[in-house]
């Protein structure tokens, strides 16, 4: 009885190590599209500010349709802190676009680890690109063929979250 009770303990705590995690990023751009984590997008004149939240700041690119790679994107929004670039924002939708952004992404920063458990699965799917500057996380919502990614800077994420109760999301 013990012998299963520690079995099963060992178990629960092993179980979350299977979970999808995040792969490691073959080439980290410190940064977005040659854009430097950090740099003043206020001084730029290819970005226009979209929304002003104080410490934040939310910017769009002037010119055309947002593209990521070969694909046409709904938005592309690149937020500052403190005027310092730190996240970029990218919304899609439609299955076709969601594969070519898909291998996009695995092109330029390295394939997913197709081992059974490190892709989760269910309907709405979380893949991660992790580097020292840099950090991918991709939503993709199979029911709805929507997708968000998130290209953020890993030393600038703590300063996104300051003053922010636990609890938000």
């Amino acid at each position: 009885m013990v012998r299963r009770i520690i079995c099963v303990l060992v178990l629960l705590l092993w179980l979350p190590s299977l979970q999808a995690g995040a792969v490691p990023m073959a080439n980290d751009p410190n940064g977005f599209e040659g854009i430097t984590w950090g740099a003043n997008l206020a001084d730029s004149d290819s970005f226009v500010k979209v929304e002003d939240a104080g410490r934040l700041r939310n910017f769009e690119l002037k010119a055309g349709v947002p593209t990521l790679g070969n694909s046409n994107v709904d938005s592309m929004r690149f937020m500052t802190i403190d005027g310092q670039f730190a996240r970029v924002t990218v919304r899609y939708h439609g299955k076709e676009v969601h594969d070519q952004v898909l291998g996009y992404l695995q092109n330029q920063y390295g394939p997913l680890d197709r081992t059974p458990g490190q892709i989760a699965g269910g309907v709405v799917k979380f893949l991660s690109w992790q580097g020292w500057d840099s950090e991918i996380t991709l939503r993709y919502d199979t029911r709805t063929d929507q997708g968000i990614i998130f290209f953020e800077s890993q030393t600038l994420r703590s300063k996104l979250a300051e003053g922010n109760s636990a609890t938000v999301f």
